[in-house]
This record gives C-alpha cells, sequence and structure tokens, in this order.
C-alpha cells in the first residue's frame, strides 16, 4: 500500500465524490416526488392512470438502471432528444427510484385504517386535506425503514453512471488502475468513500426510524 499515491489521488477521487453525491440526492429527489404521485395514483385507483402508474413501476423495476441509461442517453438522441451525462444520470436514477419508492409509500398508504380518512371527512376536512395533513405523514412514518434502504440502494447504483463517461467515483477509479495500474490503492480508496457516503445514510435512517416509532408506539 503506497499512501503516497492515495494522497495524490485524493483530489481526483473528492471531485468524482462530489459529482456522485450531487446527482445521486438529486435522483433521490426526484424519485420521492414521482414515488409520492405514482403511489397516489396506485393507492385511489384513478380510472387510466392507474393502468399507466402500473406499466411504469412494473418497466423500471424490471429493467436494469444501466439499460434505462442507455436508452435515455444513447437512444433519445435518435429522436432529437439530447441532453447531458448529468442530467440523464439524476433522470436514469430517478425513473428508477421512483418506481421503488411508489410501492414502498403506497404500502404505507394502504396500512392506514379506512375509518381515520372517514373519520376526517365527518369533521369537515376536504380530500386533499385529509391526504396531505393525515394520511401522507403517517404512510410516511410506516414507509420509513423502506424509504431509507431504497435510498441507499439508489446511492449505490451511481457506480454504473461511469458508463455514459460520468466522471463519478467508479469512473476515477477505473481510468487511475488503467493509466496507473495502482489497482490497490484505487479500490480501497473507492470503497471508503462508498462508505462515507453510504454510512452516514444509514445511521441517520435508523435513527429516524427509531424516533417516529417511538412517536407511534410511546416506546
Amino acid at each position: 500500500m503506497d499512501f503516497g499515491v492515495i494522497a495524490n489521488y485524493m483530489p481526483l477521487y473528492s471531485e468524482a465524490f462530489l459529482l456522485t453525491i450531487k446527482i445521486g440526492w438529486i435522483g433521490i429527489a426526484i424519485s420521492i416526488v414521482i414515488g409520492i404521485v405514482v403511489a397516489f395514483v396506485l393507492h385511489f385507483k384513478i380510472p387510466f392512470l392507474n393502468i399507466i402508474a402500473k406499466g411504469y413501476v412494473e418497466l423500471f423495476r424490471n429493467t436494469p438502471l444501466l439499460v434505462q441509461l442507455f436508452f435515455i442517453y444513447f437512444g433519445l438522441p435518435k429522436i432529437g432528444i439530447v441532453i447531458s451525462a448529468e442530467v440523464c444520470g439524476a433522470v436514469g436514477l430517478g425513473l428508477l427510484g421512483g418506481s421503488y419508492m411508489a410501492e414502498t409509500i403506497r404500502s404505507g398508504l394502504d396500512a392506514i385504517p379506512v375509518s381515520q380518512g372517514e373519520s376526517a371527512k365527518a369533521l369537515g376536512l376536504k380530500p386533499v386535506q385529509i391526504f396531505t395533513r393525515i394520511t401522507l405523514p403517517q404512510a410516511f412514518t410506516i414507509s420509513v425503514p423502506g424509504i431509507v434502504a431504497n435510498v441507499i440502494f439508489l446511492l449505490k447504483e451511481t457506480s454504473v453512471f461511469s458508463a455514459i463517461s460520468l466522471m463519478d467515483l467508479m469512473f476515477t477509479a477505473k481510468d487511475l488502475i488503467g493509466l496507473y495500474y495502482n489497482t490497490t490503492e484505487c479500490l480501497v480508496m473507492l470503497v471508503a468513500f462508498y462508505i462515507v457516503m453510504l454510512l452516514p445514510v444509514s445511521i441517520a435512517g435508523s435513527i429516524i426510524e427509531k424516533k417516529y416509532r417511538y412517536k407511534m408506539y410511546g416506546a
């Protein structure tokens, strides 16, 4: 292990780390928004939109992110839609994550007793108010473990961004290994940066889960 090599490569890995974090969290934000909308459609079984939502979930959950990125980055330009690699990464991750978030949030919505909605309606609340103030907050509480698991999964999926020439952590590691053959140092740094990226999310998720569990059950 040559620590001099690690010191020399640190700026490159740091830059790649920041890019990976930026695109990863933008994609996660997109996935949560998509997940809420699709979960709403699936939970309330809105005619016609329900079929589209089901098709979207099945399509993106059953195809690899790499294939989706290739379609967006290399396929869409064939019909005149050209987007940058960074936008492609964020959109691809958001679409993939949205399908997982939708099912996670939908399961949380389905777990809320129907009587709560009926009681709120009897008190004069409008359907939108019932959903945003009563149903959705409780669904998120129930769905916290699944949402955290999805976030970790999506951050790990950023490792395929290198396939569309994004200078992420994986691309940087492969590029340096190919140029200088410092395989051990490059892989150790790659693992270390992914741990730095994922471990805080895992710890924060556990804390949030316990906090909400205490609120629900008074533990």
